[in-house]
């Protein structure tokens, strides 16, 4: 049996709970909502499965929301669950839950000195990053470029490149996008 189908069997049983709590008949109820008496009996026995021009009446009658009426099984948390990861002495932290295609990371460098000495790397790909806090060097093939706090930079990543901290007393904090195959970051002026 699926969630869906163990909610609908339980609609019945519950919807007798509530009209029992509230101590009133059939033909009370009937009045409240203008379902009929043996309709309401029927949905309260589980003969028939309750509509949603039926069910509404009957949430308003015992004054609770419609999801707690049927006991409608939980949509999810929305929440993203970040998990930090270390990599190369930095801290990533996830901001989606996609796999494959576009992803975006909160880096986390640590002060220059905590840092390893700086080797360049190439994959394919290409990345974009904004640097929320502190300031990030860029090295790609021999020049060097220094971006602070509200300073952007994109990039192929087939080209010789590394990214650190260019200060020694405090952390850098950026929002990296990085595209495997090549995907690009679109801005639009507003």
């Amino acid at each position: 049996m699926t969630e869906d189908e163990a909610v609908l069997e339980n609609v019945g049983p519950r919807l007798r709970h509530f009209r029992k709590a509230l101590g009133i008949t059939l033909a009370e109820l009937a009045e409240r909502t203008g379902l009929t008496p043996s309709t309401i009996s029927r949905l309260e026995r589980g003969h028939v499965r309750p509509t949603l021009e039926q069910l509404l009446p009957l949430a308003r009658a015992y004054s609770v929301p419609l999801d707690e009426l049927v006991a409608a099984p939980s949509t999810g948390d929305p929440r993203v669950h970040l998990r930090p990861f270390q990599k190369h002495g930095l801290t990533f932290v996830p901001l989606g839950m996609k796999t494959g295609g576009v992803q975006a990371y909160k880096v986390i460098y640590p002060p220059v000195s905590q840092l390893p000495p700086p080797k360049l790397h190439r994959h394919p790909g290409r990345e974009w990053f904004y640097v929320l806090q502190g300031a990030v060097q860029l090295v790609l093939t021999g020049t060097k470029t220094v971006l602070t706090a509200g300073e952007a930079a994109e990039f192929d990543t087939n080209t010789a490149h590394w990214i650190g901290n260019a200060r020694d007393d405090i952390p850098a904090e950026t929002i990296a996008i990085y595209g495997q195959q090549g995907e690009r970051v679109h801005i639009t002026d507003v």
